[in-house]
């Protein structure tokens, strides 16, 4: 196993810690049955006399198959993986923390906590391509096929299995998870935005040049370069061009501020990059290393 793959699963083994935590200490003990395979599970297990954890394991089954066809091989054994720690991390909970009762007490508490919380574990596992399972996997072919935002998507089936709480619990229950519901597509939308913002980064200098070789070979990333006239003067410029994270965004404007160089810069957030900005990144540094063995 790769550095690089262990990261990603121990990153992975992380978000599904705080994604189970959200559906123990929250979600179950208050009986809200927000759109997801926990709350469909939730309203089973008034039906059936199963662990929430089993019924949680086999509807997870049933959609992975579904998420390998529809989605693809990596998708699909990343949450393998997830589908297999959610009930793993609940029964471990039951057993040695049991709730009889809401830790808040308190159902709009609960549905907050639950929502804020599960939506940056779902966030955090979108980003690597992966899902924590149920639900998710049918938000992901959605928003694959119909190009609708993520969020939006498990909106879409989220809504569905809320409103079969109103089978085995009352009509306000039913309200509070489909609010639920609606409040999670949204924050997950919020989350993944957070992960996919990038920094474009124009700047305007005589020295252009120099700066255009920092970010192409010190810190791999392409430019666009532009001709400019400046309103006032008349005088022909050099505008440079980039797209960064905002980590990279900073170490720039190090260079920029540590540098002699007289530099006008302005930049935007931009919500998603589409292409091979990354692919890309990763071809030039392969063919450094390439020219280096030659």
């Amino acid at each position: 196993m790769t550095k690089k793959t262990a990261y990603e699963f121990a990153y992975i083994t992380f978000a599904m810690f705080i994604i189970s935590c959200s559906i123990y200490f929250f979600l179950i003990p208050s009986g809200i049955v927000v759109g997801s395979i926990s709350g469909l599970s939730m309203v089973l297990n008034q039906v059936i006399n199963l662990p929430i954890s089993l019924i949680t394991f086999i509807l997870n089954i049933g959609l992975l198959v579904i998420g390998f066809i529809f989605i693809g091989k990596e998708f699909g054994a990343k949450t393998v993986y997830t589908s297999i720690l959610l009930p793993v991390f609940l029964a471990i909970f039951e057993k040695i923390c049991p709730l009889s009762e809401s830790l808040t007490h308190n159902s709009v508490y609960d549905l907050v906590s639950y929502t804020l919380i599960i939506a940056f574990g779902q966030a955090m596992l979108f980003n690597v391509n992966a899902s924590s399972g149920g639900l998710d996997i049918v938000g992901k072919i959605i928003s694959k096929y119909t190009h609708l935002e993520i969020g939006k998507a498990l909106t879409v089936c989220g809504m569905i299995t809320a409103a079969t709480s109103i089978f085995v619990y009352d009509i306000s229950t039913m309200i509070v998870s489909l609010i639920g519901t609606y409040a999670n597509g949204q924050a997950v939308d919020y989350f993944v935005g957070g992960f996919n913002k990038r920094k474009r980064i124009c700047i305007l200098s005589e020295h252009y040049e120099e700066i255009m070789k920092y970010i192409m070979e010190d810190m791999n990333r392409g430019v666009t370069v532009y001709s400019a006239v400046g309103g006032f003067d008349k005088t022909p410029r050099i505008e440079v061009v980039t797209i960064m994270t905002t980590s990279e965004y900073k170490k720039l404007l190090n260079y920029l501020h540590q540098s002699d160089y007289k530099a006008f810069v302005t930049v935007s957030t931009v919500n998603e990059v589409i292409g091979t900005w990354n692919i890309n990144k990763n071809s030039r540094k392969s063919k450094q290393k390439e020219v280096s063995v030659q």
